[in-house]
C-alpha cells in the first residue's frame, strides 16, 4: 500500500513539470487577461489605476507588455527567467497595489494574482526546463 502511494507507474520529471507550468499559466495569462487588455485597450484605460505616478495608459501598456509578449514568452521557454520576472513584477503589483493583499478571498480578492505570482516567481528561481527554447 504504502509503495503504491509513492506512485511510482509515474516517471519522476522536474522538466516536463517546468513545461506544463509555464504553458498552463503563459496561456491562461494570455487569453484570459492580456489579449482583453490589449483587444479593448481604450476602454481598460479608464478603469486602470494611475500608480507610481505613472498615467493609467503607461501602467496599462507595461500591464499588456507583460501580460501578452512576455507569456508568449514563457509558453516558449525564451528569455525565461526575465520574462518570469516582468510576470512576477505585474502581479505583485496587482496583489499588493490593486487588489489589497489583505484580501485573498472573496469578490474582488486578490487569490488570483498571488497564484500566478507564485508560479512566475517559481519559474524566476528554476528557469524553463529542458524542453524549452532557451535550453535548445
Amino acid at each position: 500500500m504504502l509503495k503504491l502511494l509513492k506512485l511510482p507507474f509515474l516517471p519522476k520529471s522536474t522538466d516536463f513539470g517546468l513545461l506544463l507550468l509555464r504553458v498552463a499559466v503563459g496561456l491562461s495569462m494570455l487569453m484570459l487577461h492580456g489579449r482583453g487588455k490589449m483587444m479593448n485597450f481604450s476602454s481598460t484605460v479608464e478603469k486602470f489605476p494611475a500608480l507610481f505616478g505613472l498615467p493609467a495608459n503607461v501602467n496599462l501598456g507595461l500591464a499588456v507588455f507583460a501580460e501578452v509578449v512576455c507569456s508568449a514568452l514563457l509558453i516558449a521557454g525564451l528569455f525565461t527567467r526575465l520574462a518570469a520576472l516582468m510576470l512576477a513584477v505585474t502581479m505583485g503589483v496587482a496583489f499588493f497595489k490593486v487588489h489589497q493583499a489583505s484580501l485573498v478571498a472573496g469578490p474582488g480578492s486578490g487569490e488570483l494574482a498571488m497564484v500566478y505570482l507564485i508560479a512566475y516567481v517559481t519559474l524566476l528561481f528554476t528557469g524553463a526546463g529542458k524542453f524549452s527554447v532557451d535550453r535548445a
